[in-house]
């Protein structure tokens, strides 16, 4: 008898914020994302929440322009 298994590993993610710097131009202007940008900004997806409830990170993530990042990305917009 042969048993299949579909395994899913799960790497656990680092939330740094400053893996987001690829986006930082795009932020901050109106320039579109790099795919560096959008990469980085789907890896950090987990963390998200966490940056928004940082006062010193919050005015960054949560701002307009970032919206729009996240967006041009594919990346959905966090409830938390």
């Amino acid at each position: 008898m042969v048993l299949l298994v579909d395994v899913r590993v799960t790497e656990a993610v680092t939330c740094s914020p400053t893996e987001l710097s690829p986006c930082i131009g795009a932020i901050t202007s109106s320039a579109p994302p790099s795919g560096t940008c959008c990469s980085k900004l789907r890896e950090q997806r987990p963390c998200l929440c966490g940056y928004l409830k940082n006062p010193n990170l919050s005015q960054y993530v949560n701002s307009p322009n970032a919206r729009r990042v996240a967006t041009a990305c594919g990346v959905p917009t966090p409830t938390c």
